[in-house]
């Protein structure tokens, strides 16, 4: 049965570790920064925890750690005010949310201003039931107005960037036209893009769509378009490719990471899906290398665009610091 992102995220089942590539059939230190302080996304500051490893051009890491809204469990905490709480006492600085969604910006940004949280950046829920390159212009057409909410609405609470699944390969929904039609549409977005300050970033994702880092970079690269960016999900390429060679290749044109494990040895005994289920740093993403390359490419000191985002099975307080541990350890690897 298809599962939504929201749905999967917010369960407390956190071995089940499916993030973001569960969506395309239905719908996400010792070396981390301090506090995020201000309302926006780059107002975070300085790292108040050094970090466990040094880059090599002398700089310390300045990660800073977030999760999906829909991670946190309802468990005792029910306002946005009361869940990003949580989410600075588990060790967090940030959050990504959909949009578009029933949240209210003011109750957001008001949580944002008590906690310290800082939502950096928004999800395009549509992107899955309505694929920019359906060539339908009803659905199309639906695609592209929740693009542009979306934009609108990261706008309102300061966010840096938006993620957008580019379209969907399937039988009916041809590669080459993928390709063309979802160009085509995010172009129309680009001046609102532009006009907000946020950049739009496309992620990789189980969809059939952008297989090869070289592509990805070619994709991001043909629109020449500084609001063009790419949202790096580092688990979801490990089933065919391997991550660090993508950071390489990919460079400074990463405006996001996503962060989860998949393991090839439960893939190969277990089932495909099996892969996801393993904990940060039990995969085989090869953390150590991941970081190098992040360093190599200036992501891990970034002063802007340097946020790392769990994506994984949420739950409860405990869970949630359990998560935060993990992203200690592989994010000072």
């Amino acid at each position: 049965m298809p599962i939504s992102r929201r749905a999967f995220l917010s369960s407390a089942a956190a071995s089940s570790i499916l993030g973001s590539a569960a969506a395309s059939f239905g719908s996400a230190g010792g070396a981390v920064a301090g506090r995020a302080g201000g309302r926006g996304p780059d107002s975070a500051k300085s790292p108040t925890t050094a970090p466990a490893h040094t880059p090599a051009d002398g700089g310390a890491r300045t990660l800073r750690k977030a999760v999906m809204f829909g991670m946190i469990a309802d468990d005792g905490v029910k306002t946005i005010a009361e869940k990003f709480a949580l989410l600075r006492d588990c060790g967090y600085d940030g959050v990504e949310m959909d949009s578009p969604s029933d949240w209210k910006a003011d109750e957001v940004r008001a949580a944002m201003e008590k906690t310290g949280i800082v939502v950096h950046g928004l999800v395009d829920s549509a992107h899955w039931s309505k694929p920019l390159n359906h060539p339908s212009d009803k659905i199309s057409g639906a695609g592209l107005a929740a693009l542009e909410t979306c934009l609108k609405d990261a706008k309102s609470l300061g966010c840096s960037s938006i993620l957008l699944v580019p379209g969907v390969v399937n039988n009916d929904l041809p590669y080459d036209e993928c390709y063309t039609r979802s160009q085509a549409m995010i172009k129309k977005a680009l001046p609102l893009a532009r006009e907000c300050g946020v950049k739009i970033a496309v992620e990789n994702v189980w969809n059939g769509f952008l297989l090869s880092p070289l592509e990805a970079a070619r994709y991001v690269d043909d629109f020449a378009d500084a609001m063009m960016a790419f949202h790096f999900d580092i688990g979801n390429v490990i089933n065919f490719g391997r991550p660090a060679q993508w950071v390489k290749i990919l460079g400074q044109r990463i405006a996001k990471l996503h962060i989860k494990d998949f393991s090839l040895k439960k893939r190969d005994s277990e089932g495909l899906w099996k892969g996801f289920s393993v904990e940060l740093g039990d995969g085989d993403a090869g953390w150590k290398d991941v970081m190098a390359a992040l360093d190599a490419t200036g992501y891990s000191t970034a002063k802007v665009g340097n946020w790392a985002t769990a994506e994984v099975g949420g739950g409860d307080r405990e869970r949630l610091k359990e998560v935060a541990r993990r992203m200690d350890v592989i994010l000072g690897a």
